[in-house]
């Protein structure tokens, strides 16, 4: 296993909320069923939309800085076209979320970058949850 593929096992195996960013109340968009995935293994999912106010069962908020702040989120999970990653860092580091995955398909270098540079692990074109499974984390047990 490489280094990298332990660092991202410790990330995700000590996670337990993820903020899908551009999460979709369509069933058939990839961001609706990634996050239904993570939910099924265990992880609080919290939903990043402006325009939907529940998926999945759970409130959805406009962004990241909405989210209440006594709720930790430990990644920001992102399913938007690469030039909307911008701002999404900026909200990232100064929430302080310490992970910032940008989805398959989505990639920004400047803010990557940024985002590493203010001590932010930031994955860039990856799926969360084809990760997940080639790492076969285990799922997360949640209390009753």
């Amino acid at each position: 296993m490489e280094d990298g593929d332990a660092r991202m096992r410790e990330i995700l195996t000590r996670t337990d909320t993820i903020a899908v960013v551009g999460l979709s109340d369509k069933p058939e968009r990839d961001s609706h069923q990634i996050a239904q995935y993570l939910q099924s293994v265990g992880y609080r999912v919290i939903p990043v939309n402006p325009v939907v106010p529940q998926v999945l069962g759970e409130r959805s908020y406009p962004d990241l800085a909405s989210i209440p702040s006594d709720v930790r989120v430990d990644i920001a999970d992102v399913f938007r076209r690469s030039e909307q990653v911008p701002p999404v860092v900026d909200e990232a580091i100064a929430r302080k979320v310490p992970v910032v995955w940008l989805q398959l398909g989505v990639a920004h270098a400047e803010a990557a970058a940024k985002a590493r540079s203010a001590g932010l692990v930031c994955y860039e074109d990856l799926c969360i949850m084809v990760q997940h499974k080639r790492l076969k984390i285990p799922p997360k047990r949640r209390p009753s």
